[in-house]
């Protein structure tokens, strides 16, 4: 028997991944009561299809390379990879894609859980149609959140419609090694996983329209293709693709348009109409927030003619445009994470979550009218000067804050200095390190707006940039953080030293 139930929470979050999760912890660590409700997995992308999975896979073959790069360690390893071992670890990481651990800690944390798909129906209403067969009608006392992730973008590629082809969930949940891999895309997801499958064992060929990462600085970029090179990946850059089809064998054949296996900004040299032939097609052309059938018409938000959904949010993730959203003292509407369309991170729309949260519950006491001061406890102020991003690939390519494009665009006087990562600690490291960094410095203020770094292992540099720019700390007091040796960080000396310090 179907039963329509009749529910009120303080706080409504409409997707129960990493995001959903800790805007609820927040709402209810500040005493309000909130309900996640969720159709899939309770944890989301992130632990069972994305960060975790695919770091699981690329971190055997990492420690491979590193220990075959130090005389000692090499004499002692072997040069494959076990499959079925990595494949064993990628199961554990994401709990054999059982969210059974996820489901206590919601549940331990005392917040309520309703498995379905749900949707708005006016301000404050949410209407849910439960796994369980039942329909729920849930009003909000104070809040909805939309925290619906993101999905995958399908590019215009003849043919892509009529075939099976891998997104990251299929390639980071796969039970087996292709013997040959396409991949659509030259950002990070594409890199990562082309790696990953190279390692593995696949024969693995990249298609990107334009330059590999290219988002990043140019020297990193060119550091990553030679490691992706160096593992057989074959580059076809600045191609574009035609069409895909599938043969008799099962097999799909891909019609290329021009491009190039150079560098990463190479021009197109390559044949127009060649055409390769591969056992899987891996699509990486980017995301968008997934916002469809959430009922966001339904409070005055629809796309605008010819345009994708978006929301737009203020720096405590409060939606524009929403019904009543903008009448002083009855704010309701909200967006975490990648539903938000801001940067598509976890960790970052976690950082983003745990503001509104707070901001929820401050405002539910009156605590919080309007908008909060930049860098404040309910403000998300990191998100327009300091977001970490690495590119789990070896070499590791991380960066954080602004390029030198950026830092001129939003008005800065701004300096680069850049140079190899040739220091005692990488030599240590490894036979050969080759790495590169930079910075990128306010003339005005002397402080950090961005770094980056290319390189074995050099995700753990990030953090101390990271804090370098969110505390605006002057130059000539960071000549005072002396990096230990022998460490990679003594590239921060030497770019200091570079500059003139």
């Amino acid at each position: 028997m179907t039963l329509r139930l009749e529910r009120e929470f303080d706080v409504i979050v409409i997707g129960a991944g990493a995001v959903g999760e800790n805007v609820a912890d927040r709402v209810v660590r500040g005493g309000l009561t909130a309900v996640l409700i969720e159709a899939e997995l309770v944890g989301g992308e992130c632990s069972y299809w994305a960060c975790m999975p695919s770091k699981a896979l690329l971190r055997p073959g990492t420690a491979l390379h590193g220990a075959q790069t130090v005389p000692g360690a090499l004499e002692a390893v072997t040069r494959t990879l076990d499959v079925a071992a990595v494949l064993k670890r990628r199961d554990y990481f994401t709990s054999n894609w059982q969210d059974d651990g996820q489901v206590k800690w919601v549940e331990d944390t005392g917040i309520d859980l309703i498995r379905g798909h749900g949707w708005i129906t006016a301000p404050r209403q949410v209407e849910v149609a439960g796994l369980d067969g039942n329909s729920y009608a849930l009003t909000a006392r104070h809040a909805v959140v939309v925290a619906t992730g993101s999905t995958p973008n399908q590019p215009p590629v003849e043919g892509l419609q009529d075939i099976e082809y891998w997104t990251t969930r299929e390639a980071t949940s796969a039970r087996e090694v292709p013997e040959r891999l396409a991949v659509l895309g030259g950002g990070v997801a594409g890199v990562e996983l082309a790696q990953a499958y190279a390692r593995l064992g696949a024969a693995v060929t990249l298609v990107a329209r334009g330059a590999l990462l290219g988002a990043f600085p140019e020297p990193a970029a060119e550091l990553v293709a030679a490691g992706l090179r160096a593992d057989g990946v074959d580059l076809r850059l600045h191609t574009g693709t035609r069409s895909v089809s599938e043969n008799d064998d099962g097999s799909l054949t891909l019609v290329l348009d021009g491009g190039s296996g150079g560098g990463t900004g190479a021009s197109a040299g390559a044949a127009a109409g060649a055409s390769l032939t591969a056992d899987k097609l891996l699509v990486t052309t980017g995301r968008h927030p997934a916002l469809e059938g959430i009922g966001l018409d339904s409070v005055g938000i629809s796309a605008p003619e010819g345009g994708p959904l978006r929301l737009t949010t203020d720096s405590t993730g409060l939606v524009h445009r929403a019904a009543e959203n903008e009448v002083s003292g009855s704010p309701w509407l909200y967006a975490a994470g990648d539903a938000a369309g801001r940067a598509m991170l976890t960790h970052q729309g976690k950082y983003g979550a745990r503001a509104t949260g707070d901001a929820i519950a401050a405002r539910a006491k009156g605590k919080l009218t309007g908008e909060p001061a930049p860098w404040t406890g309910f403000a998300q102020t990191a998100y327009d000067h300091a977001v970490p991003n690495v590119v789990f690939t070896d070499p590791e390519l991380a960066n954080v804050g602004r390029t030198k494009a950026q830092a001129g665009k939003d008005g800065f006087r701004a300096s680069t200095v850049e140079l190899p990562i040739q220091v005692s600690g990488s030599s240590l490291h490894a036979e050969n390190y080759e790495g590169w960094a930079q910075l990128v410095i306010d003339e005005d203020r002397k402080v950090l707006l961005g770094a980056t770094f290319a390189g074995p292992d050099v995700a753990e540099l990030l953090h101390a940039a990271t804090i370098a720019i969110v505390g605006e700390v002057p130059l000539d007091r960071l000549w005072h953080a002396v990096p230990s040796y022998p460490t990679i960080s003594e590239v921060w000396l030497r770019l200091l030293e570079a500059y003139g310090l």
